[in-house]
């Protein structure tokens, strides 16, 4: 379940004392998730392997991929946490990634669905990001957006046992079939 409250600052927002809880903010409102699932930390796992190894093999970008939490400033009002990021390792500060990575990935869970599929992904498109994955366990499902003249077109949708090879921001084949366990 997430809980929206509007106003917020990202200093305001690290007043609050940690208790467990994820907090983000989209456009001043605080959003406020429970910890994950162990299927939708399990999907995050592989994909986090996958993309891992991807890119450990993309010579000469220095690309890290890293998990929620980690801060993702887009906005002063606006900082994010993707699920799983991909961005260039000389672009992060000692707070997070003060910019857009090159890959946001959110996984679904029955309280994010509307959250990662609009508010998400209109903010990541306007922030630039330059390639989006929703990821859905129950299908399980993958969709592709990559940035093109400031829209986000999709550009594969892989469910259960097939396997696409996708591009952004590094090559990698994904057959979300895989990701059961």
């Amino acid at each position: 379940m997430t809980t929206l409250t509007q106003g917020w600052t990202r200093e305001a927002r690290d007043a609050l004392p940690d208790d467990g809880f994820r907090r983000e903010l989209l456009d001043g409102v605080l959003l406020v998730s429970a910890a994950p699932s162990p299927a939708h930390q399990s999907v995050l796992a592989e994909l986090y392997a996958v993309l891992r190894l991807a890119c450990g093999r993309h010579a000469g970008d220095d690309l890290a991929v890293l998990f929620a939490p980690l801060d993702v400033t887009l906005a002063p009002d606006t900082v994010l946490q993707p699920d799983l990021l991909v961005a260039r390792r000389a672009a992060f500060d000692d707070r997070g990634l003060p910019g857009p990575p090159l890959l946001a990935v959110e996984v679904l869970s029955p309280g994010s669905r509307g959250i990662d599929a609009l508010l998400k992904f209109e903010r990541y498109q306007r922030a630039k990001v330059p390639s989006y994955w929703i990821v859905d366990p129950a299908g399980p499902s993958i969709d592709v957006f990559e940035l093109s003249e400031g829209t986000y077109r999709r550009t594969a949708t892989v469910d259960g046992d097939d396997s696409s090879t996708v591009d952004a921001p590094v090559a990698v084949t994904l057959t979300p079939a895989a990701w059961r366990r």
